[in-house]
Formats: C-alpha cells, structure tokens, sequence
C-alpha cells in the first residue's frame, strides 16, 4: 500500500465551513478543539507542513463559561509603540467590550507560531450573537 502524501491543491478543495455554538462552553476546551480543526488534524490527510484545515465560524461568543476567578485575573495586552504604550485589560472587560477578541486569543495561543500558523488562523472567524454572514457556504453545525 503506497503512502498518500496531500497536496495543497487537494488540500483547497476538500476544505469545509464549520459552526460551533459557544453557549456555555469552557473556553480552553472549546479553543483547543477549534485549533484542531482549523490545522486539520481531524482529518486522515493532515500533514503538519500543508494547511488541510477547515474554516469554523463561532456564534455566541460573548456566552463563554470560564472556571475559577480567570476573569479577574487573566489579563490581555497590547502595545502602541510609543513609550509607555502598554494598556491591559482584564477577562471580564474584555468579554464586555470585545468578546469575539477572548476565544480569538485563545485559539491563537495554541496555535503554530509560524506562517502557516498565522495562515490558518485566517479561516477562524467569531461573532457575538447568533448571526453570522456565512450562510451561503452551507456551514454544517458541529457539536463539540
């Protein structure tokens, strides 16, 4: 029996849309479950040098459950560049104001911190609320 070895081509068109309901889902768990999706390591044909993953849209963001006091104490950074540039927001305010932006960094973290890491988070794309504008893709609802 020959080993098959996909190309980046048949990695194109065998890819599909996913939607996953974050509705009281832990976060860490939800996160690593997307992460293998979107590298494609559900897949028989997963190469770790050949993006054969799938997109996956998250609804319902903002409804994440998150064990212990990481709320208060998880804090996220960014940078301006300029001196004394550095602001942090904790969990809770983030969840508040940006809560797409918590699974997003999330996913991220376990994620390749390569090119074709950084490629494959491009197919990730999260909403707050139930709506999203991926309809005509025909998603398929998955149950994580």
């Amino acid at each position: 029996m020959k080993t098959v070895t996909p190309n980046q081509k048949e990695a194109l068109e065998s890819r599909e849309w996913y939607v996953v309901d974050a509705t009281g889902k832990t976060l860490g768990r939800l996160a690593s479950e997307i992460a293998q999706i979107l590298r494609g390591k559900h897949k028989p044909t997963f190469s770790p040098n050949i993006d054969t993953g799938d997109f996956v849209i998250v609804v319902n963001c903002e409804r994440i459950a998150v064990t212990g006091n990481k709320l208060d104490t998880v804090r996220y950074y960014r940078h301006s560049r300029y001196p004394g540039g550095l602001k942090s927001r904790t969990m809770r305010e983030t969840l508040d104001r940006f809560p797409d932006r918590v699974i997003y960094e999330a996913v991220r973290g376990m994620m390749p911190k390569t090119k074709l890491g950084r490629a494959q988070m491009k197919k990730l794309r999260v909403y707050a609320g139930d709506q999203h504008p991926h309809a005509a893709q025909q998603p398929k609802v998955l149950e994580l």
